[in-house]
């Protein structure tokens, strides 16, 4: 049952045109540019409007090159470890968000990834390994947040770290799948199974939340 709207926040994560078609060179998720409908539903059963973006730099030392190809493991830097082309460079098309998104609807944003060394995946930590804070779970408990309901790119990525971060931080989280999309069947399967065995729940479609 989902408790009073006073309650409840809404969070984009990463919905922006780099993980999309729009950005094809980028990190594209197929039809990731078709979530925006669904993200503006689940915010109406919220009080607040939460997003996350990544904010990269042109000079990021994850960046990939035809010597160091995508994925290739980096060492020596405790927040990076893989490398990955290109996206999400600030001022850039891909660092936008996806078209039907208002930048204007949010009442908090977390940029992240802004340090050229580091490149976090959850939206609730500039590091990796979980220290450095970006606000947003302070800000959620100084509002009185008990429930997130959480959508956005890539499922089996960004939200999924996002996610189980908020649940170590002990916010009930609800998943809206339509409002997902993700990059790879086993890697999408893999994420839903571990937000499901930390508490996570989950609706089909934002419809779903008047009946919860």
């Amino acid at each position: 049952m989902l408790p009073e709207k006073k309650f409840i926040a809404s969070f984009d994560i990463d919905a922006q045109n780099t993980f999309t078609p729009v950005c094809p060179d980028e990190l594209p998720v197929a039809e990731g540019d078709t979530i925006a409908g669904e993200l503006n539903a689940q915010a109406a059963f919220a009080s607040l409007r939460i997003a996350s973006r990544d904010a990269h730099p042109s000079g990021a030392l994850w960046l990939s090159s035809k010597d160091l190809p995508p994925l290739s493991p980096i060492t020596g830097y405790p927040d990076l470890d893989l490398r990955w082309p290109a996206h999400a460079i600030v001022g850039s098309k891909g660092f936008d968000f996806i078209a039907g998104l208002d930048p204007a609807a949010y009442d908090f944003q977390v940029f992240k990834g802004i340090e050229p060394d580091k490149h976090p995946y959850g939206a609730c930590y500039h590091d990796l390994g979980d220290k450095l804070s970006t606000g947003v779970i302070e800000y959620l408990r100084c509002h009185g947040i008990t429930t997130v309901i959480c959508g956005g790119l890539a499922t089996d990525y960004c939200v999924k770290n996002t996610v189980l971060q908020l649940r170590r931080a002990s916010f009930d989280v609800i998943l809206n799948k339509a409002a997902c999309r993700g990059i790879a069947p086993d890697t999408v399967a893999a994420a839903m199974e571990a937000m499901n065995a930390a508490g996570v729940h989950f609706v089909d479609c934002a419809a779903d939340l008047a009946r919860l």
